[in-house]
């Protein structure tokens, strides 16, 4: 399955990540395509209507929102997670991104 990203920042965000850290998610996004709607918990996690985290745990908590669409994988929004729980602006921002595809 193809993985897109909806927005520049979020490929910015990758690629300023530590080196270890950044390879780890790299890997995950590409578990993302070999697994598309079979990757779950500890990797992936559904948040709500086609919205799904992909997570990162380690010296990081990265958390990659995402959604199917068209057949794709469609990265929309990226945080480095430092509480338990999900920020609402987070969470809006994702779901803002996921409107825009439909």
């Amino acid at each position: 399955m193809e993985v897109v990203v909806i927005h520049p920042e979020i490929k910015k965000r990758i690629a300023e990540l530590p080196k270890g850290v950044n390879a780890r998610v790299l890997k995950l996004i590409e578990l993302l395509e070999i697994r598309e709607y079979h990757l779950t918990m500890p990797f992936s996690k559904k948040i709500g209507k086609n919205l799904y985290e992909l997570r990162e745990m380690g010296e990081q908590n990265i958390r990659i929102f995402y959604t199917f669409n068209l057949g794709r994988a469609v990265l929309l929004h990226l945080i480095s997670k430092k509480t338990q729980k999900l920020q609402k602006i987070d969470l809006e921002t994702a779901r803002k991104r996921l409107q825009w595809l439909q």
